[in-house]
This record gives structure tokens, sequence and C-alpha cells, in this order.
């Protein structure tokens, strides 16, 4: 089979797994179109503006216009012409009962057999459940015989493993290349497309189809299992007086454990975890097994996010009528914008619930959570005006700059020198010395009580 050399791609969806994806393969050289319907986004796109935050994303975006390799178009049409690769790169919204839409992935795939005038691999690109892939063929067949087209073409799955705050690093310098293929012809387009990112070593994996798609799954959720686990562990730490830093420490030297996503916190969210431990909850209803374990991750994951509401309650006696809230950080985890299934939506909700006010800082997130709070709490422009005659300060998102403050200036700013952490990210022993009442997860500070 006769591949060119210069590979033509068109990505379609132009969110956070498709722009990164479109615009990491430019960075290579490869021609990119992106795709998607939204015309106002698109023309924010060609004018350098961004619909998410990824560190160093908008510079390459810019970089890659300029040079001619990335382009964006809302006509679907156009873009898959020629190409060798199309990516399906759009939403699969969780629906009611867990499970994944995948109207639109499908409606792209017709698009697609609705258009293409030459061989081409069909990838999906977006999370999806077992099975997709076959569906995503019927749909390609289906428009090819209405129009009566004799044109060949393949589908693949390839499952994206992007770390938001990450994702450029993540693509570019992968773990591991997950492709799932159903044919040597195919297996020979997807090698020679991430040819640029295998120069270094990194490996690219081919398997079938189904185990593909599972891989995502399977991944994310052993993740979202290890930080409830280590969640679960932290609150029963706190009940017998142990040291969750410690036991931490202690079970992330066995090599068999490793440190990675064994710290305790406020819980999980983002637009990965949530959705993907739910589908695949769903995915084995359907199919007559139980998920047991992560059944008990996810009930875990949704307690957890409100340990931290749960201590300043019993800390105001039970009374949040009145109190002033400063919080400090409002995206679900450093260097993103996403607030989707964010721990900090649900203190907020509860500590609004109970009569008390919030004032909000998060270095990039506010325009996001005003599209998604509103009015409902005030904002501020740096993180010590959040501090201002605040009865309590909770610490929601680990920014770096909250790292290190001045402890001086926030006991001035404070009414009352009191701060939730739910990221366990100052020394209990410091601020017990500086005079902070100090709560934290996982480890039983002087002013608390034993919880039975």
């Amino acid at each position: 089979m006769y591949l060119p050399y210069n590979m033509k791609i068109a990505v379609v969806g132009t969110g956070y797994v498709g722009l990164v994806t479109g615009t990491c393969f430019a960075e290579v050289g490869i021609d990119v179109t992106c795709v998607d319907i939204d015309e106002n986004k698109i023309e924010n796109l060609r004018n350098g503006i961004l619909p998410i935050y990824e560190p160093g994303l908008e510079e390459m975006v810019n970089r890659n216009v300029k040079a001619e390799r990335l382009h964006f178009s809302t006509n679907l049409g156009e873009a898959v012409k020629g190409t060798d690769v199309v990516f399906i790169a759009v939403g699969t919204p969780p629906g009611q009962d867990g499970s994944a839409d995948l109207k639109y992935v499908l409606a792209v795939a017709r698009g697609i057999g609705e258009n293409i005038d030459s061989y081409c691999v069909v990838v999906t690109k977006s999370t999806v459940p077992v099975g997709t892939a076959a569906k995503v063929r019927v749909e390609l067949e289906g428009a090819l015989a209405k129009r009566k087209a004799n044109i060949e073409f393949d589908v693949a799955s390839n499952p994206e493993f992007l770390k938001e705050g990450a994702a450029i690093d993540d693509f570019l310098r992968p773990d591991r290349i997950v492709v799932g293929v159903g044919s040597e012809r195919v297996e020979e387009v997807m090698r020679r497309l991430y040819k640029p990112f295998l120069l270094n070593g990194h490996p690219i994996i081919f398997m079938d189809i189904p185990s593909a798609e599972m891989t995502k799954y399977a991944a994310n959720a052993m993740l979202a299992t290890k930080i409830s686990f280590m969640n679960d562990i932290a609150n029963l730490c706190e009940i017998i007086g142990a040291d969750v830093n410690m036991v931490r420490r202690g079970i992330g030297s066995d090599t068999r454990i490793g440190t990675k996503f064994i710290y305790p916190g406020i819980g999980y969210g983002g637009s990965c975890f949530p959705k993907d431990v739910k589908a695949l909850i769903k995915t084995a209803h359907e199919n007559g097994y139980q998920m047991k374990v992560l059944k008990a991750v996810e009930n875990v994951n949704e307690t957890q996010k409100e340990v931290l509401f749960n201590k300043a309650k019993k800390h105001f006696g039970n009374d949040l009528k009145g109190k002033k809230f400063a919080v400090w950080g409002l995206s679900f985890k450093p260097n993103t914008d996403d607030m989707r299934e964010a721990p900090s939506l649900i203190i907020i909700e509860k500590l609004l619930a109970e009569g008390a006010s919030i004032t909000a800082y998060d270095p990039v997130a506010i325009a996001e959570a005003k599209h998604t709070l509103g009015k409902t709490i005030t904002y501020a422009k740096d993180q010590f005006e959040a501090l201002v005659d605040a009865d309590a300060l909770l610490v929601v998102t680990e920014w770096p700059e909250f790292r290190s403050p001045s402890f001086k200036v926030m006991g001035h700013l404070l009414k009352q020198k009191v701060i939730f952490d739910g990221r366990n990210i100052y020394d209990p022993a410091e601020m017990k010395q500086i005079g902070f009442a100090y709560y934290c997860i996982g480890i039983r500070t002087d002013h608390e009580e034993p919880v039975a």
C-alpha cells in the first residue's frame, strides 16, 4: 500500500481531546484540519482564542496556524476529502443512568461516510464503551450504501491518555500509545501516523479493537480506585489517630503500589474519572455483571467531596448561617479551568444551603465558575482579597501559588484564623505554632475529636 510521506488528517471535535490531538499532530509536521459545528468556536480558534485552558496549548495552536499546518473548519465534508485518517473526538456525555451518550459519535460517523472520497481510517478518539467501533462501522457502511459509493475504509480505536494540565507533554512524550485495529492495512497507517512519536522509544501497543476500548476505561477506573482507596484509609486514620502522610510514604515505597494517586484529598472530579467509572459500571450491568469494587469507589468519592464541609460545620457548632468562607481553588485540579464534577461545586452548594456566603479565587477558572455558579458567590481578583473578613479559609485546589502564602498577612485578613485544607499542603505542626485552627485530611489535629 502506498502511503504519502506527508499525511493529511482531520479531527472532528475541538474540545479538550480534539484540540490537543490536532495541535500536537500539527506540531510534528502533519497537515491537520480540526472540525466543529460551533461557528463561534471555530472563528475564535482562527483568531487564537481557545475554548479551554491548557498550559502551552495557545502558543502551539498559534504557531501551527501560522505555519499553515493547522486549520479550523465547520465544513466536515471538505475536511475529510482526501484524508488518510479521520479522528472522532466529540463528547460522550453521561446519561442519567451513567451510560455514555454516543449520538454525537455516530452522527459524525454518518457525516464521514457521506463525504469521504478515498480510502481512510476512521478512528474513535473519544472515550467510548466497548462495541462502539462496530457501531461506527455500521453508520459508515450505511452512509456509503445510500451514496452507492464503493469506497474502502477501516475503523480503529485510539483512546487518549491525557492528563489535564499536562496534556501536551503526555501527547508528545506518551507512556504508551494504544491502538485497536482489525487488519495489517490499518495498522500500517496508524504506525506511519505515530512514527514521529516513536523515535524516542515511546511504545505503541497494537491490539484488537474491543481490548483498546476497554483499556481506556480500565486505566481510569484503576486510578480512581487508588484515589478512593487512599481517601478511605485517610478517614480511618483520623478516627484511630494515625497520620495518613506517614502511611502513604510507607506504602508508596512498595514498588508494586508506587507513589502516584495515593495522596488523600476531597475526591476526584473532571471530565474522565467520574464519567468513565459510571460508564464501566453501566456496561457491566448491561452484560449481567456487577462491578462491586467500582461501585464502592464511586460511593467513597461522592462522600469524600463532603468531608471539608462536614469539618467546617462541626467546627462552627453546626451553625453556618451568616458565616463567610474564603475558597481557594475552583477547578477540579491545578493547571486547568475544568470544573466538571469538581469537589468545589459540592462544597459551595452545601455551604450556601446552610446560609453561608462565599468569596472564591482561582488562577484560571473564574470565567468557568461564573458560567457554572453565576452570582451565587463572590469572586476575588486574587487569593488574599478572598480572605477579607472571612471566618475561615477552605483550600480546595492545590494550585502552586497556594503552597507558601504569607500566613502573617492571612492572619490579619481573616476574621478567624481557621483553615480547612482539602489537599494537605500545609504542615499541621507549623499551623499550630502560628496560631491557626487547622483541619486537613487523614490527620487528626489537636482540636478535632475522634469521629465514631
